[in-house]
């Protein structure tokens, strides 16, 4: 039998608006990984049945649909909000603590606080409102993969035009993560100021 995937993908929000909850965001993050700059994350809170198409996983995305359904989402959603936790804060905190920071800073800069959050993955704290953490949210969720795109767009146009302060670096290309040019770049030229100077790679080269 044939998938509906529309209908997959409003699974868990239907299961909070059959309940009578109005207000139920998605949240996910973009930048764990990389060795420089900040760790993004975005929550998006859509009215109860709106379903916009397209929408899924960022990285099951081209860059040119990703670009496209960002501007559809902040139009149709009720509500959104992108934030980032610098790398400085990262190397404070850790990645795992700055990302549930980013998750939290998320739902705080809402005009609203919603009634219940769907997060991307197995874990999450100091979430200010009720929530529900999904395995592989992003492929399972309208409003995590919603955020999962709006977060995903946000990091890379911001890690893009460091590449403009940086260009050794090649950001632009790889966009911080552990690529072997990049690990090279890092092993020539040091750290720049953005570099996660805890990370493995980084690290190694202070």
């Amino acid at each position: 039998m044939k998938k509906n995937v529309i209908t997959d993908m409003l699974e868990y929000e239907k299961k909070y608006w059959d309940k009578g909850y109005t207000l139920v965001a998605g949240i996910d993050e973009a930048g764990r990984g990389p060795l420089a700059g900040a760790v993004f994350a975005a929550a998006v809170v859509f009215e109860p049945g709106v379903v916009v198409e397209g929408i899924n996983d960022s990285k099951k995305l081209s860059e040119k649909k990703r670009e496209e359904l960002f501007d559809i989402i902040k139009e149709k959603a009720l509500y959104w909000t992108i934030v980032s936790v610098d790398e400085k804060t990262i190397d404070e905190i850790n990645i795992l603590e700055a990302s549930y920071k980013a998750f939290s800073d998320s739902l705080s800069s809402l005009p609203v606080m919603p009634q219940i959050a769907l997060i991307d993955g197995n874990r999450a704290k100091n979430i200010p409102t009720e929530f529900e953490t999904i395995v592989k949210g992003d492929s399972r969720s309208q409003s995590i993969a919603a955020a999962s795109i709006l977060a995903k767009v946000a990091r890379d146009r911001y890690i893009t035009e460091l590449d403009a302060v940086y260009p050794q670096y090649g950001f632009a290309k790889h966009k911080g993560y552990p690529t072997k040019e990049h690990l090279e770049a890092v092993a020539k030229y040091g750290p720049s100021p953005i570099h996660r100077l805890t990370f493995k790679g980084v690290r190694e080269h202070i």
